[in-house]
């Protein structure tokens, strides 16, 4: 009887410590759950009430319900199709300058790697703005198209191009895709290398079963945070594309501030944001699918 008694009374202060714990935990939760839901689902919900408005005879918002704004994205073509061209590939590029360099800081340097580290970190001690229209004198006359000049090769144009816009996205966010990337190969176990050389595997065959698996979760952050970020870029067409080449961000910047067309400016808003979410699910779908976990099948 005393036994079941006991037993009763410690599940009973089980479930009341269990109770206490969902208690406290909610309580820890709070905090930051109004924080998102103040700034970052409240706005989201404003934007789309305000995508199905009208634009007001003064500018901004005059309130109404009409789909109109959505049917007219396609006078915005040519900025989505900027965003959604140079986003990736910058994307992409930044990731091949990026992977070697944070091998090499992980894996090949001992003694140097906090200097190097620190290099790489140097440029986001002055401003963004600054080191974007440091940019403009690099590739405007006087600087590279003239030392290519000089080399033969006339009358080559870089700012105010697609390109211009593309060196100045790869130099902006390449530390951003680095050190992700470098985290996850500072942990690489080098021991599992030594193993595959053992086992008869190439070095090749060891980057590829071994190191690149397990810097997997490093590349996808990597990836991730740079294509968000490149998705509502403004200030680098801005500056080194000239009023030539706009990315969405250059047109909501535009629609809010300029034309003051807010019902628009939020329907194109709205549609980044889809297409962002569309694209990022099907990453990492892709990801999950042909991916697999880290290190599977390393050996």
């Amino acid at each position: 009887m005393s036994t079941a008694v006991h037993t009763m009374n410690a599940t009973a202060l089980k479930g009341r410590a269990r109770d206490l714990g969902r208690r406290v935990t909610v309580l820890m939760l709070l905090p930051s759950t109004l924080w998102f839901l103040l700034l970052l689902v409240t706005p989201l919900l404003i934007i789309l009430v305000f995508s199905f408005g009208e634009r007001s005879a003064v500018g901004g918002y005059a309130g109404g319900l009409t789909l109109a704004n959505y049917l007219n994205l396609g006078s915005r073509a040519a900025a989505f199709s900027n965003t959604l061209l140079l986003a990736p590939m910058g994307t992409l590029v930044c990731l091949l300058a990026a992977y070697p360099l944070a091998y090499f800081l992980a894996v090949k340097v001992q003694r140097s790697r906090s200097l190097l580290l620190t290099l790489v970190i140097v440029p986001f001690w002055t401003s963004f703005l600054i080191r974007t229209y440091a940019w403009i004198f690099i590739l405007s006359g006087k600087g590279l198209p003239a030392m290519l000049a000089s080399l033969g090769l006339e009358n080559v144009r870089l700012i105010n191009t697609p390109s211009a816009v593309l060196i100045g996205i790869v130099y902006g966010y390449l530390p951003l895709m680095v050190f992700p990337i470098y985290v996850s190969l500072e942990k690489l176990d080098k021991r599992l290398l030594e193993a595959s050389q053992d086992l008869g595997a190439s070095a090749f065959e060891g980057f590829r079963r071994i190191t690149l698996p397990l810097s997997a979760p490093g590349v996808i952050t990597g990836v991730m945070l740079v294509f968000i970020l490149l998705m509502g870029e403004f200030l680098i067409p801005a500056i080194l594309g000239g009023g030539k080449v706009f990315f969405v961000g250059n047109a909501l910047v535009d629609l809010f501030l300029q034309s003051r067309n807010w019902p628009f400016g939020s329907a194109v808003a709205m549609a980044l944001v889809a297409i962002m979410l569309v694209v990022i699910g099907l990453y990492l779908k892709l990801v999950a699918r042909h991916g697999g976990r880290p290190g599977e099948g390393a050996l």
